[in-house]
C-alpha cells in the first residue's frame, strides 16, 4: 500500500462505518493523511476522527476506535494506533521501489486556467492552487487571502524574471510578504529553484548517458532510502498542498525531492569497466521517475523545467 492508497483507504472505512450504523454523520470526500511529525507514533497520521467527530455525535476517540479496528484489518496497514485525542496513526507495509517507480513514472497533470487577478503576486499563487486543485480533481476553496508585493520592491518581473519570481512567491505562505534578492539569480547550491530544475535535468542527461550505453530504464528494487521516500510522499503532499490550499507545501517538497535525487545519481550507471546490469536499469527507472515528478510539480507551480542546464 503507497500512502496515496492509504487516504482512500480511510475514507472508506468511514463510508462504511456509517453504512454499517456505526457512526453517524456525512462522509468526508477525502482525508488528508501526512507523515508523522519527529517523535511521533508510526509512519502517518490524520485527524479525520476530528473531522467527523460532531456529526457522528461521539468524541474523537471514540470515532478514531472505531475507524482503527475497520483500517487495521486491511491489508498493507500493519499497525493502527491512536494517539492524544483521537488522532489515527498508520504504520504500512513496505512498498517495493519496483511497485513506487511504476506508479510515479507517468503522473497526469491537468492545466487549470489562469487567475485573472490584477496583483501579480495573487495571480501566482490563485494559478498555482487551481493546478494543484484541479490535478487532485477537486474543486475551488474558500477565498484565499494574499498578501501584495511590497511597493519597494519595484518591478521584481523584470529584475528577476518570471520563474525566480514564482518560486519565491508560491514558497511563502499566502498570508506573508515574499522576499526577493538577488541569490534567486545565482545557478548554484544555494539556489533552491536552480537545485529542482538541475536535479530534473540530471535525471534527463542520466537517461541520455544510459541509452548510448546500450541500456534503459526497468523498474526494480533499490536501496535509496532518503529517494524513495520522498517520492512515495509526493502524492499526499499533493493532497496537502489541494486541501490546505498551500503551493509553498508542494515547492518545499520538490526542494527535498531534488536533493535526494541528486545525491542518488551517482549510483545510476556503470563505473568504469563495470557491464550494464538489472541494478543499473533499476536505478535509472527510479531516477527517471523522479526527473517526472520534479517536472509535473514545477508545471503545478507555473515554472519552466529545461531538460538541459
Amino acid at each position: 500500500m503507497t500512502p496515496a492508497d492509504l487516504s482512500r483507504c480511510v475514507v472508506s472505512a468511514v463510508r462504511c462505518a456509517v453504512e454499517d450504523g456505526e457512526l453517524g454523520g456525512i462522509v468526508p470526500a477525502r482525508v488528508v493523511v501526512e507523515r508523522t511529525r519527529p517523535g511521533g507514533v508510526g509512519e502517518y497520521a490524520t485527524p479525520v476522527a476530528f473531522q467527523i467527530a460532531k456529526g457522528a455525535g461521539r468524541r474523537p476517540a471514540e470515532v478514531a476506535e472505531v475507524l482503527a479496528r475497520r483500517l487495521g484489518a486491511v491489508a498493507g496497514i500493519e499497525r493502527v494506533d491512536v494517539t492524544g485525542a483521537g488522532f489515527l496513526n498508520f504504520s504500512l507495509s513496505p512498498v517495493s521501489a519496483a511497485e513506487l517507480v511504476r506508479d510515479l513514472r507517468r503522473p497526469v497533470v491537468i492545466e487549470a486556467p489562469e487567475a485573472a487577478c490584477r496583483e501579480p503576486r495573487e495571480r501566482l499563487v490563485r494559478a498555482a492552487v487551481a493546478r494543484i486543485e484541479a490535478a487532485q480533481g477537486v474543486g475551488p476553496g474558500p477565498e484565499l487571502v494574499v498578501a501584495p508585493l511590497a511597493r519597494r520592491d519595484g518591478d521584481v518581473l523584470a529584475r528577476y524574471g518570471a520563474d525566480a519570481v514564482a518560486w519565491a512567491v508560491l514558497t511563502t505562505p499566502a498570508r506573508e510578504t515574499p522576499a526577493f534578492s538577488d541569490a534567486l539569480l545565482v545557478q548554484g547550491e544555494g539556489n533552491e529553484l536552480f537545485r529542482v530544475r538541475y536535479a530534473h535535468a540530471r535525471a534527463h542527461v542520466l537517461v541520455r548517458n544510459a541509452e548510448q550505453l546500450g541500456f534503459g530504464p526497468e523498474p526494480g528494487d533499490v536501496d535509496a532510502p532518503a529517494l524513495l521516500r520522498a517520492l512515495a510522499d509526493h502524492p499526499l503532499v499533493l493532497e496537502a498542498a489541494a486541501h490546505h490550499r498551500a503551493p509553498e507545501r508542494l515547492a518545499r517538497h520538490l526542494v527535498e525531492l531534488a536533493d535526494a535525487l541528486l545525491d542518488f545519481q551517482y549510483r545510476v550507471l556503470p563505473k568504469g569497466d563495470e557491464k550494464p546490469s538489472a541494478a543499473h536499469r533499476a536505478r535509472l527507472a527510479l531516477a527517471e521517475a523522479a526527473g517526472t515528478v520534479l517536472a509535473g510539480g514545477l508545471a503545478l507551480l507555473g515554472i519552466d523545467a529545461p531538460t538541459r542546464l
